[in-house]
């Protein structure tokens, strides 16, 4: 549990009335709960919520000012740190807002395709996208349209773990595929009428479908990649400057909420606060469907396993994608990109909290099934998650440049650098939605 009373003696806040973006999906409940449950309150803090269609828009308004912060896209403000999506403003993700969470979701149409191309696919591993190369194949022999995929936003783990879910499978996503980037709100209605084959996107969107009887999930986020980091509380780095005790008293604030979210008696009090008209709209045993934690952790984690802390692998793994798919060229140093995740703030946080937290900034990923044990920030140990990827590839930040290169699909000097627009101009235009 974490210490309540800890917080006095750090800072008045420099700022008490904020306004954060959030996007309608299961994974902004730290913001929802800490307004719900008085967090933000016992900071001091007046906090306005405001939801947002599209993740363009979050970007945008915290860019310009209008908002204070937001839940953010984790890959955003890797993006940012090298003008990836044409924005130079720095940002920085002092804290991760949840692991997990996201899933890919096929149509009926295409998930029966695939079932009579080899009738042993099943979801949760590589055969549906191996038969998918098979029926991309045939469909390009015929002259007949390739499938087309949904993503968030081309600066997103939805687009990154699709990507490497479908390459590990034998598919091109840029050649075998097409992707367009959809609002999460969105991509149901897109899958309905038939615009979309399949789509990765967060809660509660997969279940939703499956709820419809309109799509069939093809594997979840952790089945591609362990306990990934998924959201990131995003402030500008300006900002962060200028408000450190803001910021202190605002990460107190959610460790609080993530804490609080993690005791599985809280979670159905937490649906009923994210399926309201004002957050996500949707009915209230979809939020606690996907709020459901397995006994093997699969589902969606906001305190533990250290899920809140903001490792810079996070962020590094992310570059290493955006560099393996040509959307920043090779000066992009992973050095940078950890760079964004403020380790030192958080810290601070969690220490006025009593919190444990680890000893490193920065891991390797891929080498545990299960979870394992690290050193932890003053002695003793902390619990981590399983972190295993689809193929058994292992990520070194140390050994950068090599795990880049070492991938047959998708290597940078084989495409053209990009602006990350997906692989075709719709996806730009959704991008501005």
């Amino acid at each position: 549990m974490l210490d309540e009373s800890a917080s006095a003696g750090t800072g008045r806040p420099e700022k008490t009335e904020l306004v954060l973006g959030f996007v309608p999906l299961v994974d902004a409940a730290p913001l929802v709960v800490a307004r719900e449950k008085g967090f933000f309150a016992a900071e001091g803090l007046w906090v306005r919520l405001v939801r947002e269609a599209s993740w363009a828009a979050l970007r945008d308004r915290v860019c310009s000012g209008v908002f204070d912060g937001g839940h953010m896209l984790a890959a955003i403000p890797v993006a940012n740190a090298f003008a990836a999506g044409g924005w130079r403003v720095p940002l920085s993700a002092p804290m991760t807002l949840n692991l997990n969470g996201n899933g890919v979701t096929l149509s009926l149409a295409l998930w029966d395709e695939l079932a009579a191309e080899d009738a042993a696919v099943r979801p949760g591993d590589l055969s549906l996208p191996r038969a998918l190369a098979r029926v991309v194949r045939k469909r390009r022999a015929a002259g007949q349209s390739l499938p087309t995929f949904g993503v968030v936003f081309p600066h997103s783990s939805h687009n990154y773990l699709l990507r490497y879910w479908l390459a590990a499978g034998g598919v091109d996503p840029d050649r075998d595929v097409r992707l367009q980037v959809v609002p999460p709100p969105q991509m149901i209605a897109y899958l309905t009428a038939g615009r979309l084959d399949g789509y990765c996107v967060g809660a509660p969107w997969n279940d939703l479908a499956q709820a419809h009887g309109v799509g069939r999930l093809a594997i979840s986020g952790h089945g591609i990649w362990n306990n990934a980091p998924e959201k990131v509380l995003g402030v500008t780095a300006a900002w962060a400057s200028r408000r450190p005790a803001t910021l202190r008293a605002l990460l107190r604030a959610l460790l609080r909420a993530g804490e609080w979210l993690d005791h599985p008696a809280n979670r159905a009090e937490a649906a009923y606060w994210l399926a309201r008209p004002d957050v996500i709209h949707v009915p209230q045993a979809v939020v606690e469907q996907a709020l459901r934690v397995g006994g093997d952790g699969t589902g969606l984690l906001f305190h533990r396993h250290a899920a809140s802390f903001p490792w810079a692998a996070g962020a590094q793994w992310t570059l290493s994608q955006m560099r393996r798919w040509g959307q920043v060229g090779s000066s992009a140093t992973a050095a940078r990109a950890a760079a964004v995740c403020d380790a030192a703030i958080y810290r601070l946080a969690a220490a006025d909290l009593g919190l444990a937290v680890p000893a490193h900034d920065t891991r390797t990923e891929g080498e545990h099934a299960a979870p394992w044990t690290a050193a932890a920030e003053g002695g003793g140990a902390i619990t981590l998650g399983a972190d295993r990827f689809c193929d058994g590839r292992v990520f070194d930040p140390a050994r950068f440049d090599d795990y880049v290169a070492g991938f047959e699909i998708g290597m940078p000097a084989n495409r053209p650098q990009t602006d990350g627009s997906a692989n075709h101009s719709s996806a730009r235009e959704a991008a501005s939605s």
